[in-house]
């Protein structure tokens, strides 16, 4: 492989900083979680190595009443999260330290929003003592205890983690003056049921308030959301290309061509796509093309607040992998010698379905003999290679570490 190509993916586009006061007990806990989550598996295939680099500022040097200076050049982007409580904002030095890197960040978000800052007020009355223009998220006035205030915490930073991504995304592809209007974009979710089912609605009304409870997220909900005069098949499928979806997977949601289209349409475009399973008796004819993604088991009361949020959570990761995938991979697909198209999730057999559409004949002049399908590790399994190779195999299928080793024919 060419050094270029090497060299594009030695730098992280994305890391996280936690920085919290040693004394914190409470502060190393949370930065603990967050390191546990932004390192799991399911975005160690994204970005490669060990998941998102989180790197951590409490621990002073000898002689020193602060950390080591944070190094904000250190990735093509960068998120910095300060937990604020009372140890950290009684130290001058502290303080001070804190400070400096909210100038840091000014410094740079005046040309766009790679580098963004985000206090977290862990206890009432500390924004009080620090002077920092940055909206802080406010953990000491959520309610639950600890465990319930981590689980929001991460969901509140994977969303705002997914707006830096996808303006920064938008930049790549389209470089712009800043444009804070663009970045206050709310990203959309789709909630694809089936009005057949009581519990499908019931479930489809019962996410979208919590989606307006919390996250600052806008969602599409059929007939509610189409303006009068519209086409209603035109418009439910730009919003399923141009969102994230979660599908409410209950009795009859198979049975219904709408939904079967809103899920084929969904993996065409190779959305966001989580299944909430919600099975009272029996589906009697599962669709094939709801696999290859997520399933949250929604559980006896599928409309309990901690399970809706366990699906709007892992609808947003599956959002931020996107994200992180399109990033990471843009200046290879931007340069790459060979045909490719990149894919965000494994391969299945409607990905091949696709590729008239994504490399037509009458572009290139060519047909598809030179064609490679890239997508994140791990690679597939050799049954799936097998048949994917029977349908296409004039098409390589390869993992992204794969293609990077030279396994190209």
């Amino acid at each position: 492989m060419a050094d270029s190509v090497d060299e594009d993916l030695a730098l992280p586009f994305f890391v996280v900083h936690v920085v919290w006061h040693p004394e914190s007990v409470l502060g190393k806990m949370i930065a603990d979680a967050l390191m546990q989550h932004f390192r799991r598996d399911i975005y160690k295939n994204i970005v490669g190595g060990n998941g998102i680099p989180v790197v951590f500022r409490s621990a002073c040097l000898p002689g020193a009443g602060t950390p080591i200076p944070l190094t904000l050049d250190d990735s093509e982007a960068s998120a910095t999260i300060v937990i604020l409580d009372e140890h950290l904002v009684s130290h001058v030095e502290w303080v001070d330290y804190i400070k400096h890197i909210s100038a840091q960040v000014e410094e740079f978000s005046r040309s766009g929003f790679k580098r963004m800052l985000f206090p977290i007020s862990i206890q009432k009355g500390v924004l009080n003592s620090m002077s920092v223009p940055q909206q802080a998220l406010r953990w000491d006035s959520w309610v639950g205890d600890d465990s319930a205030k981590v689980q929001q915490l991460r969901s509140e930073l994977t969303y705002e983690f997914c707006r830096m991504l996808r303006y920064n995304l938008a930049q790549l592809e389209a470089p712009t003056e800043r444009n804070i209007g663009e970045y206050l974009k709310k990203v959309q979710v789709f909630l694809s049921h089936s009005k057949h089912d009581d519990e499908g609605t019931e479930i489809a009304n019962a996410i979208r308030l919590r989606i307006y409870q919390g996250h600052g997220l806008a969602s599409f909900f059929d007939v509610h959301d189409i303006p009068a005069g519209l086409p209603f098949d035109e418009v439910l499928l730009h919003h399923v290309r141009v969102s994230a979806m979660v599908a409410i997977h209950t009795d009859s949601y198979s049975s219904r061509e709408w939904c079967r289209k809103e899920i084929i349409e969904a993996k065409t475009w190779n959305v966001p796509l989580v299944v909430a399973n919600s099975i009272s008796t029996v589906d009697e004819r599962s669709f094939p093309y709801m696999g290859n993604v997520p399933l949250v088991r929604l559980g006896h009361d599928p409309t309990k607040v901690d399970r809706i949020d366990i699906v709007v959570g892992r609808l947003l990761e599956e959002v931020l992998k996107d994200y992180l995938w399109k990033c990471q991979t843009h200046e290879i697909r931007a340069t790459l010698p060979v045909r490719a198209i990149f894919i965000p999730r494994p391969p299945e057999l409607i990905s091949l379905s696709c590729i008239p559409s994504v490399f037509p004949e009458d572009r290139h002049g060519t047909d598809s003999e030179d064609l490679v399908l890239i997508y994140p590790d791990p690679p597939l399994s050799t049954e799936e290679e097998r048949l994917l190779s029977r349908v296409a195999p004039h098409v390589q299928i390869r993992s992204l570490n794969e293609w990077k080793a030279g396994a190209i024919r």
